[in-house]
């Protein structure tokens, strides 16, 4: 179950970096709440995660997919470039990810 709540609170984690792109954009009370409200869901659900996972482990594990979601979602919908270095590097970041869940 630790694991789930680690990929859910990168969920948070990503959809807290996108909010604050909208909220950059319209600067809205329903937008800071959704920066609020998203990434505190990110910080409830990895300290949940981190009842079983060792710290070092689930903070990068959280950062990483934190950082390659925002990539994405960057990429997706908010129409930032998608180059072949960049999507090499974020690759890189997943393939780190992977592997520190294979190792822990």
């Amino acid at each position: 179950m630790a694991w789930i709540y680690l990929i859910l609170a990168s969920f948070g984690e990503i959809f807290g970096v996108m909010s604050i792109n909208l909220y950059l954009r319209r600067r809205t009370a329903g937008c800071l709440l959704l920066v609020v409200g998203t990434f505190g869901a990110g910080f409830l659900l990895l300290s949940r995660a981190m009842e079983v996972i060792p710290m070092s482990t689930a903070y990068a594990i959280w950062t990483g997919l934190g950082a390659a979601g925002a990539v994405l979602g960057g990429i997706l919908f908010f129409q930032e470039p998608a180059g072949s270095k960049r999507l090499l590097f974020l690759a890189c970041i997943i393939c780190g990810a992977v592997g520190l869940k294979l190792f822990a």
